[in-house]
């Protein structure tokens, strides 16, 4: 079987995907190749893995490439720059919303629930940096180095970070938007931002809780969100907020909960009726958790088992007052997702740290291609083909995608015309 036409004929059936892409408009003034090819091509270059638009410039040579797309010559680099710095943004943010709203319809992110609710992490991660290039949209920071002479001095270095919004299961995983951080900009006022996009793109109800890191643990953030009208649950480490005091008091002489969790031993206490910075936030809650299992690795050829532990206090605001502190544990754990498979894997397959054109719009038109790929292909491996429970990694699914490249004979053009 071909698995790219497979892929696409899934695609088109489930989400009328070559009809949405070439749906996605940029702002150039006649131009000599339409938008919906443009799209399409790096969506591709994206599902393939390809590593920079000189690459995908190659690839769209192939006739398999160009009996998809029913563009008969390849498309340059330049072409693809050219194109993602006219990018219309909200036209491929609307294109991933519709995705995402369509599996959580089909009952894809059913498994993801925690007590009932869906979680999404936030998290910020950076991509890009540079000591030459730059552009209007860079953060920049003093790296102190020794140059040749053996001396110490500052360079500027260059850099662009992105809030991420994931919603993580065991049978697929999504992101759901992106916001670039602005130079001098705080983390949390970019996922503000984000979020107050998201609650306008996929309504109030599409998830129920919002879980942090400890950089977000402020009244400013939880009170924002609250207004969202979601929960919040935020890893909680700042000793000097009298929360983090307190809960250590009330907590000092409680015998504690046990829970277990696959292969780790909780213990945890919680306290209640809290006030955190402001009283428009109303009363939280604080949960304490230390976590015991054994991990296994190789150390010289040899197998080691040890005995690994670590605590936690997550900071959980009065929406989640009728959940147990169990699913709160699972609800701050959620967050590793984001890091563990989101950026991992679109670092490691998809190319993230590399920037193919350094252009803002343009960056952030390719970032939003690229996670459109990586959603529909987690969707496609771990659910719609079942290749994934069959025991085929992800790796290999991928290759095998790009193998049918080669048997162009047997793919369908994705639209006529």
């Amino acid at each position: 079987m071909n698995r790219l036409r497979q892929f696409w004929q899934a695609a088109r059936k489930v989400f009328a995907l070559p009809r949405r892409l070439r749906a996605v408009r940029d702002r150039r003034t006649d131009p000599p190749i339409g938008a919906g090819v443009l799209t399409t091509s790096l969506f591709l270059g994206a599902v393939l893995r390809v590593p920079s638009f000189l690459q995908l410039q190659a690839e769209t040579g192939r006739p398999g490439w160009q009996r998809l797309t029913g563009r008969s010559k390849p498309i340059s680099d330049d072409a693809f720059g050219y194109g993602r710095e006219r990018a219309r943004l909200d036209d491929l943010r609307d294109l991933l919303v519709v995705v995402n709203q369509t599996l959580k319809r089909n009952k894809a992110f059913a498994a993801a629930k925690i007590h009932g609710l869906l979680v999404v992490a936030i998290d910020a991660n950076e991509q890009f940096k540079s000591r030459s290039r730059c552009c209007a949209a860079c953060c920049r920071r003093q790296i102190k180095e020794t140059d040749a002479a053996g001396q110490v001095v500052e360079v500027t270095e260059y850099f662009h970070r992105q809030v991420y919004a994931q919603l993580h299961g065991p049978d697929v995983s999504t992101i759901l938007d992106l916001e670039p951080i602005r130079p001098g900009e705080d983390e949390a006022a970019a996922a503000l931002r984000l979020l107050g996009r998201m609650r306008r793109l996929y309504g109030p109800r599409f998830f129920d809780v919002v879980t942090v890191d400890a950089w977000y643990a402020k009244g400013p953030f939880v009170k924002a969100v609250q207004r969202l009208g979601w929960g919040v649950v935020s890893v909680l480490k700042q000793e000097r907020y009298e929360i983090y005091q307190e809960a250590t008091a009330l907590t000092r002489d409680q015998a504690p909960h046990h829970y277990r969790w696959e292969d780790r031993a909780v213990q945890w206490w919680e306290a209640r009726d809290l006030c955190f910075t402001d009283a428009a936030i109303g009363p939280m809650r604080v949960v304490l958790a230390q976590e015991q299992w054994r991990q296994a690795q190789r150390v010289s050829g040899r197998k080691i088992v040890e005995d690994k532990q670590s605590s936690w206090r997550w900071l959980v605001s009065r929406e989640l007052d009728g959940s147990p502190a169990q699913a709160i544990w699972q609800i701050g754990h959620q967050r590793w997702g984001v890091e563990n498979h989101a950026f991992n894997e679109l670092t490691a397959h998809y190319h993230l740290e590399h920037c193919p054109h350094h252009e803002p719009v343009a960056i952030v038109a390719w970032l939003l291609i690229l996670v459109l790929a990586f959603v529909l292909f987690e969707w496609f491996a771990r659910l719609h083909s079942k290749l994934g429970r069959l025991g085929w990694t992800l790796q290999e699914i991928s290759r095998q995608l790009f193998l049918a490249l080669a048997r162009w004979e047997e793919l369908e053009p994705l639209w006529s015309g």
